[in-house]
């Protein structure tokens, strides 16, 4: 695993890489920006890199817009010397570029949350490694992507929702994964672009929703009524028939349809506004649940929420994840709340991952959570399991103790 490290300080190069290398991680140093670009021709995947944004020749700003145009750019911490307003517009700077931006870390460094930070990130793509990369993965072939579409490679995990105040199982979202025959499992990261790149989302997102009603229809069988939400893509909120779509594939399967949400991102409403709202109101007028997902880091306004029926908001992880040492991040978490439920909107704080990040949402009047606090992406069955072995955990959502015979 790899760190690179960008910064002009000599003394702090050597005191990061001596942390790096205690972790048992490789590490590259570098004092300038051009010579860093002058010998990484291609950057190791899931790397991380430390970046300092007082740089001489070429800052930090510059930095990441280059990285923003480079394939497979590394995770970036964010340092500085300078106030905290610096950082943090840098850090919504990287995440418009599309940049993964871990943390922005004031000088001098907290030399314990920055072991933390890295440990983290390579933990949570420990099995992404070993499964895809490991396996040699072209992420840029598109012949076994549309084979796999077509002959039915991919399947769902399910991370479960969990009522902020009560802790019991609320819903699950829907998480798209390619079990290749050779490869074992991919994550998404490594297909999504090249599914976009060659129109293929419609479809992508078309098999994921008809898996999801299969699958409540299955758990409704076991006596389990468990909403599911699901990602929909620009291209579905363009096409004026998926309402019908829905409608009728709910019904074939006689399943309410307030047990399905789709979750659309801030970004998938810039495009044709009018055709959308026509799609997403008569997919309300239906029955079926609207979530607008990673709220706060796209290009949505007042209006937009205004215009829009939706039924849910999605506080995006980076300010859930930051909240309680950043007094901003934790700022904008309690006003999407309000404004949420001012909206008579249901609030979902996603990346979830302390007792403590769950106890604070509880104080601010936050309803789901969802992340690794409560549990990561599962299979159907083994989502099955835990409620099953666990009953008063969804109890609430449980109807019978005997399969259905509807």
């Amino acid at each position: 695993m790899m760190v690179y490290l960008l910064d002009d300080e000599p003394d702090m190069l050597s005191l990061l890489a001596d942390i790096v290398k205690d972790m048992e991680l490789e590490a590259r140093c570098f004092s300038k920006a051009k010579q860093l670009f002058r010998q990484v021709n291609r950057f190791e995947p899931h790397s991380i890199m430390v970046l300092d944004l007082h740089m001489p020749e070429m800052d930090g700003i510059e930095v990441m817009r280059q990285l923003a145009s480079t394939a497979n750019p590394p995770a970036l911490i964010l340092i500085s010397g300078h106030d905290a307003g610096v950082l943090h517009s840098a850090e919504k700077l990287g995440r418009a570029q599309n940049l993964n931006i871990l943390a922005s870390l004031d000088k001098p460094i907290p030399l314990e949350k920055f072991k933390k930070l890295v440990s983290k990130h390579f933990n949570s793509v420990g099995d992404l490694t070993f499964s895809t990369i490991a396996s040699g993965v072209d992420e840029h072939n598109p012949q076994e992507l549309i084979y796999a579409l077509e002959n039915d490679q991919m399947l769902l995990h399910y991370q479960p929702q969990v009522d902020v105040q009560s802790g019991k199982l609320t819903g699950c979202e829907a998480l798209i994964r390619w079990q290749h025959p050779e490869k074992g499992l991919i994550y998404p990261d490594q297909f999504i672009p090249v599914a976009e790149h060659h129109g293929w989302m419609g479809l992508l997102t078309n098999l994921v929703i008809s898996h999801a009603v299969e699958q409540e229809q299955i758990w409704k069988e076991l006596g389990f009524h468990l909403p599911i939400s699901v990602n929909i893509s620009a291209e579905n909120i363009t096409t004026l028939s998926l309402p019908e779509q829905m409608s009728e594939l709910l019904a074939g399967k006689k399943l309410n349809p307030t047990m399905l949400t789709l979750e659309v991102t801030e970004s998938a409403l810039m495009g044709e506004l009018v055709t959308s709202l026509d799609i997403l109101t008569r997919l309300r007028l239906k029955g079926i649940g609207l979530s607008i997902d990673d709220f706060g880091t796209g290009y949505s306004s007042l209006s937009q929420l205004h215009k829009i029926p939706f039924s849910e908001l999605k506080i995006d992880r980076s300010f859930v994840a930051s909240m309680l040492e950043d007094e901003e991040a934790c700022a904008i978490v309690k006003t999407c709340i309000m404004l949420g439920h001012e909206l008579n909107m249901q609030v979902v704080a996603e990346g979830v991952e302390s007792r403590q990040h769950a106890d604070l949402l509880r104080q601010l009047g936050c309803d789901i959570a969802q992340g690794y606090l409560y549990s990561k992406p599962v299979p159907a069955l083994e989502l099955t399991r835990m409620m099953q072995a666990d009953r008063q955990w969804s109890s609430h959502i449980t109807t019978a103790t005997q399969p259905s015979r509807e």
